[in-house]
C-alpha cells in the first residue's frame, strides 16, 4: 500500500485538514475496522477496486463517490482488488461549508455523494478519472471546493463560532467546563450543545473523547510508553478507563490493536 499526503492551498487550508492519496497494487482480500477520527472525508474511488462497509452487520459496497460521516463507534470494511483513491480530509467543523444538510445525518455511514450533491460531483469524479496528473486532480479538486465554499458566506459566522468553540474546548477539557465555555462565548450551554451538534454531528462529549482516543491511538503506535502512562497523559482518571474508552472506539483492547496495528487505521493515523 501506498499513501501520501498532501497539504491545501492557502485559502482552502482553514476548512480542510489534507488531501490523501491511496493506492494499493495488490489483489489480496482482507477485512478491517475503521476507528472515529472527529473528522469528515470525501473519497473519490479512482481505481478497479472495491470497497464495502457494514451496516447492522451486513456489507453493502461503497459508492464511488464515497462521503463519511462522523463515525463514533467501530465500522468494518472489506477491500478487494487494487485501488486508486484520492481522499479530502475536513477540519472537525468545517465539513458544514460544504453540505446544505445538517452534519450528523451522515453519521455512522458512507453515503453516495453523486446523490447528496448531483451533477457537479459526478461531473468532477469524471473529470478524475480522465487525468492521471496528481497535480491536475488535486487543482479540480481545490476548483469544485472553492464553488462551494463561495455559496457558504451566510454560514460563516455560525461555523466560525463552532470553530472557536471546539478550541475552547480542546484547552478545558472537563466537562463541568462547558457551562463555563458557553458563557464565554455569550450562549446558553443547551444552544452549544445544539450548535456543535448541528456543524460537526458529534456533542461536546463525543468531540473531547473522540480527540483524547486519537491522541492515546498515536501515543501507541508509537510505542514508546507503558499504558498506563499514556492513560495519564490523555486525561483518562485511570488505566480501566482508558481501556474501557479505547474498547469502545475500536472492538479491541490496547494491547490487541499494537499487536495486530490494523493496517488502514495505522497508515491513515496522522
Amino acid at each position: 500500500m501506498k499513501f501520501k499526503y498532501f497539504s491545501p492551498s492557502d485559502i482552502l487550508n482553514p476548512y480542510i485538514k489534507c488531501y490523501y492519496i491511496f493506492k494499493s497494487d495488490s489483489d489480496i482480500e482482507f477485512e478491517d475496522t475503521v476507528f472515529p477520527s472527529g473528522d469528515m472525508e470525501v473519497i473519490f474511488n479512482l481505481g478497479e477496486g472495491v470497497w464495502e462497509s457494514s451496516v447492522e452487520n451486513k456489507f453493502y459496497r461503497n459508492p464511488p463517490i464515497e462521503l463519511w460521516g462522523q463515525v463514533t463507534k467501530p465500522l468494518a470494511i472489506k477491500s478487494k482488488g487494487r485501488h486508486t483513491m484520492l481522499g479530502i480530509r475536513f477540519h472537525t467543523h468545517s465539513a458544514g461549508y460544504f453540505f446544505n444538510d445538517e452534519i450528523a445525518v451522515f453519521n455512522n455511514q458512507v453515503s453516495d455523494l453523486g446523490d447528496i450533491m448531483g451533477r457537479p460531483a459526478k461531473i468532477l469524479h469524471s473529470q478524475l478519472l480522465e487525468t492521471t496528473s496528481l497535480t491536475r486532480r488535486i487543482e479540480l479538486i481545490e476548483n469544485f471546493l472553492l464553488k462551494r465554499l463561495a455559496g457558504s458566506e451566510k454560514k460563516s459566522f455560525r461555523i466560525d463560532k463552532v470553530a472557536n468553540i471546539l478550541t475552547s474546548i480542546k484547552k478545558n477539557s472537563e466537562e463541568d467546563n462547558i457551562g463555563i465555555i458557553a458563557s464565554r462565548h455569550g450562549i446558553t450551554r443547551r444552544y452549544l450543545q445544539k450548535l456543535i451538534y448541528q456543524h460537526t454531528g458529534l456533542s461536546p462529549k463525543s468531540f473531547n473523547k473522540i480527540n483524547r482516543f486519537q491522541l492515546s491511538l498515536r501515543l501507541i503506535t508509537k510505542n514508546e510508553q507503558p499504558f498506563t502512562s499514556i492513560a495519564y497523559d490523555c486525561g483518562y482518571f485511570d488505566q480501566s478507563h482508558f481501556i474501557r474508552d479505547f474498547k469502545s472506539f475500536t472492538g479491541v483492547t490496547p494491547s490487541a490493536y499494537l499487536e495486530n496495528k490494523f493496517s488502514v487505521n495505522h497508515v491513515f493515523l496522522q
